[in-house]
C-alpha cells in the first residue's frame, strides 16, 4: 500500500539527512531501511522519455559497434563513444521506477533490436537498383550487424538485468541514502559481464590475440570510468527526476 513520500512527513529526503526519517513512527528504524526504498510508476511522467532516449542508445550503438576503432594502442569500438549512456539511463530507470520497469525498458530495446536487424537483413538481399554503387559497402558494415546484435542481446541483456538487480536490492537494504555505493557497484557487476559476453561473441578471432583481451580490458574500464565520471550529472539528473515525477512515492510493491 503506498504511503506518503518520506520527504513530504520529514520536509527534506534521507538522502540529504543522511538520517532515516523517525515522524511516521517506531516502525521506522535502521534495520528496516527497505520501507524507505521508494519508487514511482512506469506510467509516470517520465518514464517514456527515458524508455524512448535508452531505446535509440542501444540502436545506435550497435551500429556503430561494427567498427574497431583503434587509437594507437588502445583497440575499442565505435560503441564506446555512446553506449555507456544506456548504463546510466538503466541506472536513473533502475533508481527511480525500480527493477520492473527496468526490465521492461531491456525488453523493448532488445525487440525494437531484433526489429533493426530484420529490416537490414532485408534491405541487404534486395537487389540495388539503378545507379547504386555501394552494395558491398553496405553489406560489409551491416551485414555484421546480426552478430553484433547477438552479443548484445546476450550481454546486455544479462549485464543490464544484473546492473538493475544489483542496485534494486542495494536500495531496498540501504534504503535512499549512498546513491553512489548503489550506482558504483551495480555499474561494476553488470558492465564486467556485459563487456565479457559481447566482447567474446561479437569479436572473437576477428580480433587477434594480445589485441583481443586489450578489447576486453579496456572495454570494461572504460565504460566504468564513464559511470564515474557522469556520477555528479547521473546524481543530479535522479534528484530532478524523483521531485518532479509525482507518483515517486513509498510503495514497496512497485520495486
Amino acid at each position: 500500500m503506498s504511503q506518503k513520500r518520506p520527504e513530504a512527513e520529514s520536509g527534506r529526503s534521507e538522502a540529504e539527512s543522511g538520517q532515516p526519517d523517525r515522524t511516521t513512527g517506531p516502525a521506522h528504524t535502521t534495520t528496516s531501511a527497505a520501507r524507505f526504498a521508494a519508487f514511482a510508476s512506469s506510467r509516470g511522467r517520465y518514464y517514456a522519455v527515458f524508455l524512448a532516449v535508452f531505446c535509440a542508445v542501444l540502436i545506435i550503438s550497435n551500429i556503430s559497434a561494427t567498427k574497431v576503432i583503434g587509437f594507437g594502442p588502445i583497440v575499442t569500438d565505435g560503441g564506446a563513444f555512446l553506449f555507456p549512456i544506456a548504463y546510466i539511463l538503466g541506472d536513473v530507470i533502475s533508481e527511480v521506477y525500480g527493477f520492473k520497469a527496468a526490465r521492461k525498458a531491456v525488453i523493448t530495446g532488445f525487440a525494437l533490436q531484433i526489429l533493426a536487424t530484420f529490416v537490414f537483413w532485408l534491405v541487404l538481399i534486395s537487389p540495388p537498383g539503378p545507379g547504386y554503387e555501394n552494395q558491398d559497402a553496405f553489406a560489409a558494415v551491416l551485414g555484421f550487424y546480426p552478430r553484433i546484435v547477438a552479443a548484445s542481446l546476450v550481454g546486455y541483456f544479462v549485464g543490464q538485468l544484473l546492473n538493475s538487480w544489483v542496485l534494486v536490492a542495494v536500495k531496498k537494504r540501504m534504503g535512499e541514502s549512498k546513491l553512489w555505493v548503489r550506482l558504483l557497484t551495480s555499474t561494476g557487476v553488470g558492465e564486467f559481464v556485459d563487456t565479457l559476453l559481447f566482447c567474446i561473441i561479437a569479436f572473437a578471432g576477428v580480433i587477434p590475440g594480445l589485441d583481443f583481451l586489450n578489447y576486453i580490458i579496456v572495454g570494461f574500464v572504460y565504460k566504468v570510468a564513464v559511470e564515474i565520471i557522469f556520477l555528479p550529472v547521473t546524481y543530479r539528473v535522479i534528484k530532478l527526476v524523483k521531485r518532479h515525477e509525482p507518483s515517486y512515492e513509498l510503495d514497496e510493491a512497485r520495486a
